[in-house]
């Protein structure tokens, strides 16, 4: 008979931070680096490969066997944001996109990024990186700070702010931080957007709020609309989330439903619709060639 003992929970905690830590030397040992210089992605010299600068944009999603779910809305998302900082030509933007996709691996499971630094001189970047673990359903504690995101509505300046956002969430036990606004309006995860059910409606944040256009909740939003289920956009306070099932849903994870709650009083109501939107979004990926 063997006999199972719980570990406290710092203890457990001391040691999904070890994990996590390990997890992140080796995706980094394992991690190519290609930077665009005139008109082709050269590897970038390994002393460099690993060091963090700011951004001025990023985009990643997942990639497994070749295949991805919706590249060309990341394409969308990542052209429109080079458009708006302004840094680099439409053309100069394509062309890097169209040589970053062909330079990413059609076997195992890649996270990889696409990225626009904030350096003097700009540079884009392609990183293939190993894909970290997928989880299943969330703990999510409610920031008890300020949003410390300076461009909400473009992804990647704010990537550090936020990772030490979550990591904040990661030393009270939960795996992801919310956002909201000073009145208490659900805003988004910190590295994933926020859906919930309302019977049977579908509900996301306003558009008029900060928050990033999310490729995941996009395609989920487009289901939605070929089944004729009711789509609402709202501004709702945390609590008024409770009892309902709410989702945080990206590009790695892809649908997770939120379990527990960390720093608010309310509970979730049970995941029941999403194991049958899990298994369609599973289902959505095509080869990385197509809407590239």
């Amino acid at each position: 008979m063997v006999i199972e003992v719980a570990l406290p929970p710092q203890e457990e905690q001391a040691q999904e931070e070890q994990a996590q830590e390990e997890q992140m030397q080796e995706e980094q040992a394992q991690e190519q680096v290609l930077s665009w210089r005139d008109g082709s992605l050269l590897p970038t010299d390994r002393t460099t490969r690993t060091a963090q600068s700011s951004l001025s944009l990023a985009d990643s999603w997942l990639l497994s066997d070749g295949r991805v779910r919706r590249i060309d809305l990341h394409r969308q998302r990542f052209l429109r944001g080079c458009a708006e900082v302004g840094s680099v030509s439409q053309e100069t933007a394509a062309a890097f996109w169209r040589a970053a996709v062909d330079e990413l691996p059609l076997a195992g499971d890649w996270f990889p990024r696409v990225e626009l630094s904030a350096e003097e001189p700009d540079v884009l970047r392609l990183r293939v990186r190993p894909a970290p673990a997928r989880g299943g359903p969330v703990t999510v504690w409610v920031a008890d700070t300020a949003d410390p995101r300076t461009a909400p509505h473009l992804k990647g300046p704010d990537l550090d702010a936020l990772g030490a956002l979550r990591g904040r969430a990661l030393e009270k036990g939960a795996q992801e931080a919310l956002l909201t606004t000073e009145s208490g309006v659900v805003l988004e995860g910190g590295y994933a957007s926020v859906l919930w059910w309302d019977e049977d409606r579908l509900c996301v944040p306003s558009p008029e709020l900060p928050v990033l256009g999310g490729v995941t909740t996009a395609v989920i939003q487009e289901r939605a609309a070929r089944l004729g289920v009711p789509i609402a956009q709202r501004q709702v306070p945390v609590e008024e989330l409770e009892g309902k099932e709410v989702w945080l849903v990206n590009a790695l994870h892809g649908i997770r439903p939120v379990r527990s709650w960390l720093g608010t009083s309310g509970r979730p109501g049970p995941a029941l619709l999403a194991p049958e939107w899990q298994k369609w979004l599973t289902g959505e990926s095509e080869s990385i060639g197509v809407g590239q």
